[in-house]
């Protein structure tokens, strides 16, 4: 009897230890069904690890094109409201808190765009979806926007007292402010190509001050003006420089978040901050009471005194869209270097527009100014490739189904 009941001890010992492994190997089974179930239901709604590197070039055509449609807006417009400005001041205007006015108050036209094209949950950045504080983003905006506002009054100066050239030469240091600021504010690395860049863009800008302008009448200033504009020109493109380092650590910073609203608020709110400050200084000034007496003894009428003030507003709010767009999706240097290209080319436009003579320097200028871009957007795409290889390796690899099994 004892050696019975031990067989059939025995005998069940192994059927519970083998019979036992069928329905651990199911169990395992089920669970990897569940698991390629649920990673069935991620995928749909998620892209998986085989469609990341086409989503990632798509985004990067995407990116690089709304980068040429900003640059696009910056230039031309930038470049013509820069001609109107000084048209205005050539026909018989002369009030500099008007110019700075034009410069700013051109916001309105944004609102139908801001409130009824764009959803208002478009982000392309959500790590950090908490939202800064109403009181934060008053400051902010006021703050941006008075320097706005002190930067295009000293430029209007600058351009009332100053020839063309030299303040086309003055206008060029604002991309050596910005890298200052850049490398402070914004952790800037300095690289052959951007180093490049700027030497070009500068020298490009520096060589206009050597135009023979000595037949012009316009450049026969006292020394005292000279100096005025001259201070208030280096001030102003500190300031501007300044504003687009601001601008760009405000995004990383305190906005934290890549959406069309953000964008279109920075605009529209430091731009109305700005407008009433413009206002302020235009009355109390008491420039305000002689702009009608203007208005009237304007050389192209009264009609073309009005057209040029508003194109030359609307065209300043599309520079800004411009500029604001590079430094969201590049940076501020980007956005400056932009600008500084449109210094050597307003000479061309003028050549056009205005029947001015053209010269070997300013040939040459415009020449240096575009190798000078090309160099920055060289750096650009190096530093796009290595994001992306990086973004690639670090992709994981997908496992089968057998392996899940097997772990």
């Amino acid at each position: 009897m004892g050696e019975t009941q031990e067989l059939q001890l025995s005998s069940q010992t192994y059927l519970t230890i083998h019979m036992g492994e069928p329905q651990e190997l199911q169990l395992h089974k089920n669970e990897a069904n569940g698991a390629k179930e649920t990673n069935s239901l991620e995928d749909n709604s998620f892209p998986g690890p085989m469609s990341q590197p086409i989503m990632s070039k798509k985004k990067k055509y995407y990116r690089w094109l709304r980068i040429v449609i900003y640059a696009a807006i910056a230039l031309v417009c930038g470049s013509a409201a820069v001609l109107l400005g000084r048209l205005y001041y050539e026909k018989g205007g002369k009030s500099k808190w008007m110019v700075t006015l034009v410069q700013l108050a051109g916001f309105p036209i944004l609102l139908p765009y801001y409130f009824f094209s764009v959803p208002r949950n478009l982000t392309t950045n959500s790590i950090h979806p908490d939202k800064p504080s109403v009181s934060m983003l008053a400051f902010v905006y006021v703050s941006i926007g008075l320097l706005g506002a002190l930067d295009c009054y000293l430029y209007s100066i600058g351009l009332w007292y100053l020839p063309v050239s030299t303040y086309s030469l003055i206008c060029s240091s604002q991309l050596a402010f910005n890298a200052f600021f850049s490398y402070f504010l914004n952790s800037l690395k300095f690289t052959p190509y951007i180093i490049n860049s700027l030497v070009l863009l500068t020298i490009s800008s520096t060589l206009l001050v050597f135009q023979n302008e000595s037949s012009d009448p316009s450049t026969q200033i006292s020394k005292k003006k000279y100096v005025i504009g001259f201070l208030s020109t280096v001030g102003a493109s500190a300031g501007y420089g300044l504003w687009l380092s601001l601008t760009q650590l405000v995004f990383k910073k305190v906005l934290k978040r890549e959406t069309f609203k953000e964008v279109m608020d920075l605009i529209i709110y430091q731009a109305l901050v700005a407008t009433c400050a413009t206002l302020v200084g235009l009355f109390a000034s008491g420039e305000w009471s002689g702009l009608n007496n203007e208005m009237k003894k304007y050389e192209m009428g009264e009609t073309s005194y009005l057209l040029n003030l508003t194109f030359t507003a609307i065209l300043w709010q599309l520079f800004t869209i411009g500029s604001v767009g590079l430094i969201f999706e590049v940076s501020s240097l980007f956005s400056n270097a932009i600008s500084v290209l449109g210094v050597p080319i307003i000479p061309v436009l003028a050549v056009i527009f205005f029947h001015d003579k053209m010269c070997g320097i300013k040939a040459i200028s415009m020449v240096l100014a575009v190798w000078g871009l090309i160099s920055y957007v060289y750096q650009q795409y190096l530093d796009d490739s290595k994001s992306e290889n990086t973004i690639t390796s670090q992709v994981p690899k997908a496992s089968s189904p057998l392996e899940e099994v097997n772990t």
